[in-house]
C-alpha cells in the first residue's frame, strides 16, 4: 500500500438497506474504496481510519455506486461497472482482485486455485482466501464468487459463510432451498 496514495483526497460515505441489512459503500474521488455489510459510527470509523482522509458529505459521488447495490439486490444488475480505487491493496492483493472484478461474472464461481493461477501472481490457493478476507470492496470485487475445491469455503463479509451462500443463490450459482426468499436475508 502507498501511504502517500492513501493521505490525498476525501472520503464520501453512503448506505442503502437490502435484504442482507444496510449496508455501507465509501468512495473517494478515484472510486469506490469501501464496502461493509452494516452500517453505523463503528463501521464508518473503521474505514476512516484505514484511509486517514477526511470524510465529506458528497451524495453525488456515492449515487451510481449506491444505484448499482440496490440494482443488484433485485435482480436488475449483474455486474458493476464503477471505478475502483485500489489504494487499500497491496501490488499483489490487486492483481488477484482485479483479475476477480474483471474475470468471474455473475453466476459464475472459481476455487482459490484457480483464481490464483489466473490472475498470475504466484499466488497459493492458501493465500488467495487470505487476500479475499481482506478485500476492501465485498459484493462489488465478488469475492463471495471464490469456492473451496470441495465446497463454499469461508466467507468474512456480513454473518459470514451464509451470506455467501445466500448472494451466491441469489445469482443462480446454488439452486434455491424451497424456502429461499431473496427479499429476506439468512
Amino acid at each position: 500500500m502507498n501511504d502517500a496514495a492513501v493521505m490525498t483526497g476525501t472520503l464520501a460515505f453512503g448506505a442503502v438497506d437490502t435484504p442482507l441489512g444496510r449496508v455501507l459503500v465509501g468512495a473517494t474521488e478515484a472510486g469506490v474504496a469501501w464496502f461493509a455489510f452494516g452500517d453505523g459510527p463503528a463501521e464508518r470509523a473503521r474505514a476512516t481510519a484505514a484511509f486517514r482522509l477526511p470524510v465529506v458529505d458528497d451524495p453525488e459521488r456515492l449515487a451510481p455506486a449506491l444505484e448499482q447495490v440496490t440494482a443488484y439486490f433485485t435482480g436488475a444488475r449483474t455486474e458493476f461497472d464503477l471505478p475502483i480505487d485500489w489504494r487499500l491493496t497491496s501490488r499483489v492483493q490487486r492483481q488477484v482482485l482485479e483479475t476477480l472484478y474483471g474475470t468471474v461474472g455473475y453466476g459464475k464461481v472459481v476455487t482459490y486455485g484457480q483464481l490464483g493461477d489466473r490472475s498470475e501472481a504466484g499466488v497459493p490457493a492458501q493465500a488467495i482466501g487470505q487476500v479475499m478476507g481482506s478485500n476492501p470492496i465485498p459484493l462489488i470485487v465478488p469475492c463471495h464468487r471464490v469456492v473451496a475445491s470441495n465446497g463454499l469455503g469461508g466467507y468474512s463479509g456480513g454473518s459470514g459463510v451464509e451470506v455467501k451462500r445466500w448472494l451466491l443463490t441469489l445469482e443462480g450459482s446454488l439452486p434455491a432451498t424451497l424456502d429461499w426468499d431473496p427479499e429476506r436475508g439468512p
